[in-house]
Parts: structure tokens; sequence; C-alpha cells
């Protein structure tokens, strides 16, 4: 089990959907939080992409000489980022990082803001493009260490003696992460990445995704490290069924994006959730769904459904599986739920969608920093030993208070 935290590059508060509490966007501030969930142990941080947010591959870059252990989440974008140019910034960042980079790769959703990015193709082309970026990309990353060039002509993309001279320190690359909920994404997700995450949905429908990338991977034969790419059919890896040096079937690991709000009772949490809405009126809402509503992704539009397009903020319409709340994907685009309880419910909660296969939990909680240590310090003693174990560092003293009576270590609550 694998706990990641979140950077808030596109701003934070106390409460959603209002400048009421609101925090300055700083470099100070992101400092604080990445150093944080680096003290904490968590694995790594999850730096979000688009023209709402500050640059990623920026921001991580100059995290790095604050952190020690803290993996870093950073996104790549096909139509944004060349293949080429992709590979040779990743290489860089994992040797100077010592092995700390992990990929996010983004297809985008939001027509208006691809076209504004100067990305005009619909959402069947993007994956279509997608799948010739991350097999451009992983093969020039995975013969660096071979010392060989690519040559690639596929249907939207192409490169000819495309090489690395500095290979990354992972090999054969950087892991990939992935998430996507059409037929198409489960597609690219099967062929080509290490991980697939899903948006926080009820634990039935998340073991439905789950069952089908794990099909679809089962029945990929992917090329081996070595393989003539440049011989394979352009249109994906799965293309490639019978050729030589094709093996059968490959395997992907899972895991969530979710919110956390968890107190020390269930109804502490509760109380805060309806308090992180508390300013959010109704007109705020209507032009937020009206944004998500022109978006082709198939994940928002579940996302949105959840709650119906509805301006609803009790806990009763918005609890739609015990214990995940839909309050967040009002105003909030991607991940719109939120695990909410005691440190044992959320506990429970997470071993649940563990037992469906998903070992990476990435996690946020409004505002990052204070909730950071409030996940940690509640829910962290409560995962698996092996995890605490991890998550401390096997720091053998762990975390015990203030000095009683300047001699006494405290213990902890008998109560």
């Amino acid at each position: 089990m694998k706990i990641f935290w979140f950077i808030p590059t596109h701003g934070d508060s106390r409460y959603l959907g209002t400048a009421t509490g609101a925090r300055q966007l700083s470099h100070d501030y992101l400092k604080q939080v990445a150093i944080a969930a680096d003290s904490l142990g968590y694995e790594g941080v999850l730096i979000p992409t688009g023209r709402s947010c500050e640059d990623p591959w920026v921001v991580a870059a100059s995290l790095l000489p604050v952190t020690r252990k803290l993996k870093f989440l950073v996104a790549v974008r096909p139509g944004l980022h060349q293949p080429a140019l992709a590979a040779r910034m990743a290489a860089t960042f994992d040797r100077l990082s010592g092995g700390r980079l992990l990929i996010n790769l983004v297809t985008g959703g939001d027509q208006a803001e691809l076209e504004g990015d100067g990305v005009f193709l619909d959402h069947a082309t993007r994956y279509e493009q997608s799948a010739e970026f991350i097999r451009i990309w992983r093969e020039i990353l995975s013969r660096s260490h071979r010392g060989e060039s690519l040559d690639f002509e596929g249907k939207h993309l192409a490169v000819k003696g495309a090489k690395l001279l500095f290979p990354p320190l992972q090999q054969p690359h950087p892991p990939v992460y992935f998430g996507g909920s059409s037929p198409a994404a489960h597609d690219l997700a099967a062929e080509q990445v290490e991980a697939y995450l899903t948006w926080g949905e009820p634990p039935a429908e998340v073991a439905k995704k789950v069952a089908d990338v794990r099909a679809r991977a089962a029945k990929v034969r992917a090329p081996t490290l070595g393989t003539d790419v440049s011989s394979l059919p352009p249109e994906g890896v799965g293309d490639g069924l019978g050729r030589p040096g094709a093996v059968a079937g490959r395997t992907v690991q899972f895991g969530i994006r979710l919110h956390v709000i968890v107190r020390e009772t269930d109804e502490q949490a509760w109380a805060a959730a309806e308090e992180l809405i508390r300013h959010v009126d109704d007109d705020t809402v209507v032009r937020a769904q009206a944004v998500f509503a022109r978006m082709d992704s198939e994940g928002q539009r579940r996302m949105a459904a959840l709650h119906s397009q509805g301006v609803k903020r009790t806990r009763k319409d918005l609890e739609i599986s015990p214990n995940l709340w839909a309050g967040v994907g009002l105003v909030r685009g991607g991940a719109g739920t939120a695990l909410v309880g005691s440190p044992q419910t959320v506990a429970a909660r997470i071993q649940e969608y563990a037992a469906l296969g998903l070992d990476t939990f990435v996690l946020s909680g409004y505002p990052h920093l204070e909730e950071a240590y409030r996940f940690a310090e509640l829910v962290f003693p409560l995962l698996p030993v092996a995890v605490q174990h991890q998550l401390a560092g096997g720091n053998p003293l762990g975390p015990f208070g203030e000095t009683v009576g300047n001699q006494y270590v405290p213990r902890a609550s008998q109560s």
C-alpha cells in the first residue's frame, strides 16, 4: 500500500467555492506542504496540471531541494509535449532527483482548455495520439540504457533517430500512471502503463473498472524491450499479436484518487464536510456544473452524475456510498469525492478498496497542510503494520508528543 498526498498548485482554502478562508498560493506554502508530506512518510505527491494550475514540472523541480524521499507524480500531456522532449525532461528529472519521478499521462478532457493550448483533436483521436506518444516515450527511455536510437512513424506522431545520451536512473523508465473511464482509456491503460488510477467512485463501480482493465491487460501481447517498434503497426501495442519478440499478458497496478475528511469521530467529520461547502451558493454550483458538462471526459461525466448535477448540499443527498461524499464535486472538477469519518471508519473504507486490488491511494484534503498532518496522525497508525513501518521510515521511537514534567515520555490515551 502506497499513500500519496497532493500539492495544491491551483489554490487552497478552508472553504470551497469562495475566497473566504483562501490562502495565498506562494512557493513558501507549497514548500510547507511538500516538506510535511515528506517528513510524515507519504510515498509521494501528485501535482495537478491544467490552465488553472501552476506548471507541474517547474513546481516539482523547485521542491526537490527541500525534500529527501518524496516522489513526484508529474504530468505529461500529448499535444502539448513532444514525446522525445518529454523523455529528455523525465530522464533529467529522474537523475537529479535520485529516482523520485513518476509520470502521470494526461489526455485532457476540457475541449475549450485544449483549444486554448492549441490542441484541436476530438476524444477518440486524442487517445490514439496518446497511445503513440507514450509508446515512443517509453521506447526512447528504455533504449537509452543501451545507447540505441529509435525510428517510429505512426498515424499522429513520428520520430527519426530519437536518442537520449543520458538515461534515467529508474530502469527501463520512470513508472507511468494514467486514469480514464472510457473504453479507449481502458485499452491504453491495459497496453502501456504501469498503474491505472480511478477517481473515487463507489467500491462496486471501482471493482468493475479494475476487472475490465485487468482483463484487457491479460489479452495484450506487448513487445519485449528491444523489439523494433518501428516494425509494429502504429495503431497500438495490441496490434502486434503473434509477432516475434512479443509476450502474452501484462500486469497493471491499481490506485484511486480521493479527498479525505477525517476527524476523531464520525459526527465531527460530517460536520467538517458540511462546513467545507458552507459558503457555496446555488449560482456557483450551477456555473461550475455548466463548465464540467461541456467536457468530453467520461470520468468527469461519472463524477458529475454522482450528485445528478443538482444543487444538493446535505449529507443525505451527497453520501453516495457509506462514508463516500460527493460534495467536493459540486464546484471542483476532476476528483470530486471524499472519504468522511473517524480514523477507524476511514481506515476501514481504505481497506475495502485495497481488497479490490488497489495499492495506491492518492489523497488530499482542505486545507492541504493541516489535513496532511491530520490524516497521518489519525489514520497511519491504523494501516497494516508493514505500511506503518514504511510510513514512519523505520523510526523505532515514533511520535510521542511533548515530554511531561521534563522527564516522562507521554503514553497513548487509555480512554
